[in-house]
């Protein structure tokens, strides 16, 4: 059984930091790729980062583009996001996915696994 378990969020002031970890047991780490997903009140999921299996190519959403860093331990089976500059704006929840394949993807669709979801809320 593939689990994500997600730790790190919580309530920041804007232009704070919060660093998500996203830990994975159930399956072999380091052959696919990682992302995080970000879902507002009213609003589609958006792809903000992902990573491939050996940590090579990243993406990232226009959004969060040199504020966000995504990163990976694979002998930890953990992947992290670190957010600086954070904005009112990031206030979602946020969902680490594993994905089906080993490139990093930003479509929801090319992820076969899900974290319960981790509530990030900025304050002005």
């Amino acid at each position: 059984q593939v689990q994500l378990v997600e730790s790190g969020g919580g309530s920041v002031q804007a232009g704070g930091s919060l660093n998500l970890s996203c830990s994975v047991s159930g399956r072999t780490f380091g052959t696919y790729a990682m992302g995080w997903f970000r879902q507002a009140p009213g609003k589609e999921r958006e792809a903000v980062a992902a990573i491939s299996w050996s940590s090579t190519t990243t993406y990232y959403g226009d959004s969060v583009k040199g504020r966000f860093t995504i990163s990976r331990d694979n002998a930890k089976n953990t992947v992290y996001l670190q957010m600086n500059s954070l904005e009112p704006e990031d206030t979602a929840v946020y969902y680490c996915g594993a994905g089906k394949w080993g490139l990093a993807r930003r479509d929801y669709r090319e992820y076969a696994y899900w974290g319960q979801g981790s509530q990030v809320t900025l304050s002005s």
